[in-house]
C-alpha cells in the first residue's frame, strides 16, 4: 500500500483497525496518527509481526476494506 494513501484514508479507517487488531488501544492509535512506519511499527511490537509480514496484513485490510465500500448496499424496503 502506498503510504500516503494509507495516511489518507487514517482517519476513515481508524475506528475498523481496533476490530482487524484488537489488542492495539486507543492511545496506540493515537500515538500512530495515521503514518504508516509507526503502524507497521505497533503491529511488529504488539503480534510480533515482521515488517513485511505487518505490510501484507496491513495490504490485505486495505484491500477489503476498500471492496466493502464498492459494494453496493441493499436498498431499504
Amino acid at each position: 500500500m502506498n503510504k500516503d494513501v494509507f495516511e489518507g484514508k487514517w482517519k476513515q479507517v481508524r475506528g475498523e483497525i481496533r476490530g482487524w487488531w484488537g489488542k492495539l488501544t486507543d492511545d496506540d492509535l493515537d500515538k500512530v496518527a495515521g503514518q504508516f512506519d509507526v503502524f507497521v511499527g505497533l503491529l511488529q511490537e504488539k503480534y510480533g509481526y515482521s515488517r513485511e509480514h505487518a505490510e501484507n496484513e496491513i495490504d490485505k485490510q486495505m484491500n477489503e476494506y476498500e471492496a466493502w465500500l464498492k459494494k453496493p448496499k441493499p436498498q431499504a424496503p
